[in-house]
Formats: C-alpha cells, sequence, structure tokens
C-alpha cells in the first residue's frame, strides 16, 4: 500500500513538472527588445501646420543620449548664417524652449533653464567665443553638454566640431569639444582643447 502511494506521488511530481515551456539546446531569436523611446520625431503634416523660418538643428536629451532634433528658427533668413552671435541666441532660444508634443512622446527633453543669454566674446577675446550669462561650469552637465554640441554643430561653433565658451566674468573662453562620447554620456563634462591665441 505504502509503495503504491510512493509509485502514484512520483507519478503525479513528474506530470505537474513536465508541464510549461519546454527547454531546449538550439537558440531562439525572439527579435530585438522593444524600444520604449523611439528617439525620433515623425512629421504629421495633417495635424500641426506647415513650420515656418528658418531650418537649425538641436541636441536634446533622449534616452539619456544627446539626439539631434530639427526644428525651425523664426529668425529672418538673411540672418541666419552671418552673425555667429545671433546664431547662438536663436539656439539657445530653441533650447530653453520646452519640447513640442510631438518631441515629448518621442522621448525628448531639455536640461537647459534659464535664465540663461549668450552674448560675443569680451575685448581680448579670440575671434568667435560666445559670453554665456552663467560661468558653463556653473551650468547642470547635460545642459552645458547640450549647449556644446548645439553651437559646436552649427555656424555659432569653432570650426571641428568646437565651440569657444566662456561667461560673465574675466576668466578666458574655452574650446569644448562635441564628440560621440560626450554625445553618448551627456551627464559627464565636456572634452576641452587649448583655445587659440587671442586677436
Amino acid at each position: 500500500m505504502r509503495r503504491r502511494v510512493y509509485v502514484l506521488a512520483a507519478a503525479l511530481t513528474a506530470l505537474v513538472t513536465g508541464c510549461g515551456i519546454r527547454t531546449t539546446s538550439v537558440p531562439v531569436d525572439a527579435g530585438a527588445a522593444p524600444s520604449r523611446v523611439p528617439c525620433s520625431v515623425t512629421e504629421d503634416g495633417a495635424t500641426e501646420p506647415a513650420a515656418q523660418g528658418v531650418p537649425v538643428r538641436v541636441f536634446l536629451v533622449c534616452g539619456s543620449q544627446l539626439e539631434s532634433v530639427d526644428r525651425r528658427s523664426p529668425q529672418p533668413e538673411e540672418k541666419a548664417d552671418g552673425d555667429p552671435v545671433r546664431t547662438a541666441r536663436g539656439l539657445l532660444t530653441q533650447l530653453l524652449a520646452e519640447p513640442s508634443e510631438s518631441e515629448r512622446e518621442a522621448g525628448f527633453t531639455t536640461e537647459v533653464r534659464g535664465p540663461l543669454t549668450v552674448a560675443g566674446g569680451h575685448r581680448g577675446d579670440p575671434a568667435g567665443t560666445l559670453r554665456l550669462s552663467r560661468q558653463p561650469e556653473d551650468l547642470a552637465p547635460t545642459a552645458l553638454s547640450q549647449l556644446v554640441c548645439t553651437f559646436a554643430e552649427s555656424s555659432a561653433g569653432a570650426g571641428g566640431h568646437t565651440v569657444l565658451l566662456g561667461g560673465p566674468g574675466a576668466y578666458p573662453p574655452k574650446r569644448y569639444r562635441c564628440t560621440t562620447e560626450l554625445r553618448e554620456r551627456p551627464e559627464s563634462a565636456p572634452p576641452t582643447a587649448q583655445p587659440p591665441s587671442t586677436g
């Protein structure tokens, strides 16, 4: 009688453990994991009016990285590329603005906060210097990374994916670089290079 109970228990255990998903030695490709943040803004002309103004590119935060977004600045087209300071001001305005509905849905945010302005260099600064109303090192690292990459990749930059940035004080400007590593880790300090001699 006792042996029959053991046999019945063993059979019942085998039946229970045999249910469910079978293991396999062959790897199964279930496809890529679904992305929660697309980081891509789709153009929807049916629901939004046609954008007016000059096309500009800014760097926003998406998925803990910097991604470029194309926007339109109301800046007059004839002044768009002629004055680096004017270009920088237009770009800063874009970075300070809240992301649009389509940008928010795609996962974009901005860490750049006001009050913040940008002007030309002081007397004795290297040509192409931009001066912020706050010392760059006092900004949140991600916000500074957004500014560096947005300015460096525009006509406001100093060439070679760099921008000459300083603050309102007498400290000399620094040449900040927008690198792949910075775009991937914007919370890190932007790399710097030796600025050119004053002129």
